[in-house]
C-alpha cells in the first residue's frame, strides 16, 4: 500500500532527535557511496522554475522530490519514495513540513559537529520556517539557554520568539537589528531571503559557529566574503551541489572552493572540523539532494498513518 503523507503526518511523526539522527545517517551514507546524490536539476517555467532533486540509497530506495518556485498560494513540495527492489512507490509526501525539517535537521548536525560543546545562545537572523526548524534542531543538540531573533517584521519576530519560549521552553526575545541578535552568540542562524547580507562577520565574537540557510550565490547573498574570509573552518553539506549553483556559491569559488568541506567527511573524521574553542566555523546550507526522500524513508519505518 502507498501512504499519502501530509503536513499533518509529518509534523507527528519527525521530532527534532530523529530528524537530526535521520540526518546524519543520510550525510553519512553519501560520504561512504550509498546514498547517491547528484545536483539538482531544474526546468525554467516563464516567470520560475520546477526544481527536481533525486537519491538513491544502494539496494533499498529510491525517489526524489520536485517543487516549484512560483510562490502560488496553493504550490507544494513532492517527495516520492520508491522500493528499489521491486519499483513500487512506497510512500508520497505533499506539503512543506518534510523539507523544512529536513533543513533543520541538516543544521542541527552541522551544528553538534562543529559549533563548541559549550554552546548555549543561539541568535536567528529570520523570521520564517526555515529560522524556525534551524532553532528547533539546534535545540535538540545543545541545552540553548537564551535565543535572539531578528527579522524585518516587528511583529513576526516577536511571534517567533513567544513560538520558542512556548513550544521549546527555550528563553527567547525579540531585537531590533541583525547585529544586536548576532553579537556575542554562541551559534548564528542566517535564515533570510535577502539578496545582500545582513550581517557584519565583524559583530561575531571569537569560537562561534554559523549556519547559513538562504541566498548564498555570487549575485545575491545573505552574507558577505567578510563571513568566509574570517571562517576558520568552512564546510557545505554537498561540495557537488554547491559547485553546480548558476551563478556559482560565493563558497564555491576562489579562494574559497580549496578550503570548502564535506560535512559528511567531517562526520566520518576523514577531514577536521573545529580544532579550537576560538575559531569560527562556517556552515553554507545546500540541501544535499535525497535527503528529503531518505527523511520519508524514516518516516515511514516509523510507522506513519495512511491519509
Amino acid at each position: 500500500m502507498t501512504l499519502l503523507v501530509s503536513d499533518r503526518e509529518v509534523a507527528a511523526t519527525l521530532d527534532a532527535a530523529t530528524t537530526v539522527a535521520a540526518m546524519r545517517d543520510a550525510l553519512l551514507a553519501a560520504h561512504a557511496g550509498r546514498l547517491v546524490a547528484p545536483p539538482r536539476a531544474s526546468a525554467p517555467l516563464g516567470g520560475g522554475r520546477m526544481v527536481l532533486t533525486a537519491g538513491h540509497l544502494t539496494g533499498e530506495w529510491y525517489g526524489f522530490r520536485s517543487y516549484d518556485t512560483f510562490g502560488l498560494p496553493e504550490s507544494a513540495q513532492l517527495v516520492v519514495l520508491h522500493d528499489a527492489r521491486t519499483g513500487a512507490v512506497r510512500a508520497v509526501a505533499v506539503g512543506e513540513e518534510l523539507g523544512s525539517r529536513r533543513t533543520g535537521g541538516l543544521g542541527g548536525v552541522a551544528v553538534d559537529a562543529l559549533a563548541r560543546p559549550d554552546a548555549a545562545t543561539l541568535g536567528v537572523v529570520g523570521s520564517g520556517r526555515q529560522a524556525w526548524t534551524q532553532v528547533w534542531a539546534t535545540a535538540a543538540v545543545r541545552p540553548l539557554r537564551e535565543v535572539t531573533v531578528h527579522s524585518r517584521s516587528a511583529a513576526r519576530r516577536t511571534a517567533f520568539a513567544a513560538r520558542v519560549r512556548v513550544e521549546l521552553g527555550v528563553p527567547a526575545r525579540a531585537v531590533d537589528t541583525a547585529r544586536e541578535a548576532v553579537t556575542d552568540r554562541d551559534v548564528v542562524v542566517l535564515a533570510t531571503t535577502s539578496v545582500t547580507p545582513v550581517i557584519d562577520a565583524a559583530d561575531l565574537a571569537p569560537g562561534t559557529h554559523v549556519s547559513t540557510v538562504g541566498f548564498k550565490q555570487t549575485d545575491r547573498h545573505e552574507f558577505g566574503t567578510d563571513l568566509l574570509d574570517v571562517a576558520d573552518v568552512l564546510v557545505t553539506d554537498s561540495p557537488a551541489q554547491a559547485g553546480a549553483y548558476s551563478p556559482p556559491m560565493l563558497a564555491a569559488v576562489e579562494p574559497y572552493a580549496g578550503r570548502l568541506r564535506d560535512l559528511g567527511a567531517v562526520l566520518a573524521g576523514s577531514v577536521a572540523g573545529r580544532t579550537g574553542a576560538d575559531q569560527i566555523s562556517v556552515f553554507c546550507s545546500t540541501g544535499l539532494a535525497g535527503t528529503e526522500v531518505f527523511l520519508l524513508d524514516r518516516l515511514v519505518l516509523l510507522g506513519a498513518a495512511a491519509v
